[in-house]
């Protein structure tokens, strides 16, 4: 194991790392388990090509830490966890299948310490591969399904509910909303926000993905080099995460960001930048957590329809609850947020 393997573990805060190198498809399996306070760890697992295996031991334990978090704060009983599998390259057909029961060894073996769902690069289709040899899955075809519709609903109703701070009322005909990523939640919330009025930008790495989406809304495209300058009402980071960082934020043009990309800040003091430019920011695992409320709503809670859209209805409210306190005590909404997480892991 390297030093930077070395020094990411001895400087992570959380319980438990599972790493395996799978030789056959020279792949890095790795599972980091954040914190079982509130129950079992939760968490998707995402495939990647990533520069190094350090780069992928990082990325996982920044995810797992933000799942722990989005659970406390979303109040369901489950701890926080994530797992990555750096691919050299994206597999498929009968390679993907057996990579995915090797990885599912791993995951059992860990004895239901860890559950694991879709993310980035993982379908409902693979997670029923896994399920061939482990238990340990939520949100598979024979449960709940694919969590982006969800997702990008509760986003939905949090951007709305931070336009209405800023504005003064949630209405968003006429608003500009510049979405960066348009995959399965960033063209769902797409969809949503043209059917209410918004005046829609979007981008994407894929520019010809971009293109037809905006064409089918009535929208515009923007090149994926330019987004982050580019002047809108709402900036919503839908791809991957650490746009937001000491070199981003000052050429920000935007009045708020709400969108569903997981760990949208590069550094815990870019929420403190955010507020110092006056520009409103919805935590990520505060308003990205329409996912879970589905998966785990469904499949542990025995929720139904209703339960799920007020639970997605709710992630307004939650984000009205950390405004108020960060205006009330001088801090960054990621501050707030932050100390809801504490309070809620606190009484355990």
């Amino acid at each position: 194991m390297d030093a930077e393997f070395t020094q990411l573990l001895e400087a992570w805060d959380g319980e438990e790392v599972a790493i395996r190198y799978d030789r056959v498809s020279r792949t890095w399996m790795i599972v980091c388990i954040h914190s079982r306070r509130l129950g079992p760890a939760g968490g998707g697992t995402r495939m990647k090509v990533y520069e190094s295996p350090a780069e992928a031991l990082r990325d996982g334990t920044r995810l797992a830490a933000g799942m722990t978090a989005k659970f406390a704060v979303a109040g369901l009983p489950f701890g926080g966890g994530k797992a990555v599998l750096a691919v050299p390259t994206l597999p498929a057909g009968e390679e993907r299948r057996e990579l995915l029961h090797r990885y599912g060894e791993l995951v059992c073996s860990l004895g239901g310490r860890y559950l694991t769902g879709c993310d980035m690069n993982t379908t409902p289709a693979d997670l029923d591969v896994i399920a061939e040899v482990c238990p340990h899955v939520f949100g598979n075809s024979a449960g709940s399904g694919e969590p982006g519709p969800f997702t990008a609903r509760g986003v939905f109703h949090g951007l709305r509910a931070s336009v209405a701070r800023a504005d003064g009322g949630p209405s968003l005909q006429g608003k500009t909303v510049l979405v960066q990523g348009v995959g399965s939640v960033g063209a769902r919330l797409a969809t949503l926000l043209a059917g209410e009025g918004a005046d829609l930008l979007l981008t994407d790495v894929d520019a010809t993905r971009a293109a037809e989406l905006a064409a089918s809304l009535g929208g515009r495209t923007v090149d994926a080099g330019d987004a982050l300058a580019t002047e809108c009402d709402v900036y919503a980071p839908c791809a991957t995460g650490g746009t937001l960082t000491a070199a981003s934020i000052p050429a920000l043009r935007c009045r708020i960001v709400a969108g569903a990309a997981n760990n949208q800040l590069g550094a815990r003091d870019d929420a403190e930048r955010l507020r110092e430019r006056g520009i409103l920011y919805a935590p990520d695992f505060v308003i990205n957590a329409g996912g879970i409320f589905h998966n785990v709503g469904r499949e542990s809670l025995g929720w139904g329809d209703d339960e799920v859209e007020t639970a997605l209805r709710g992630i307004g409210d939650t984000l009205r609850e950390i405004y108020e306190r960060s205006d009330a005590d001088g801090i960054s909404t990621g501050r707030a947020a932050d100390e809801l997480v504490e309070a809620r892991l606190a009484a355990g």
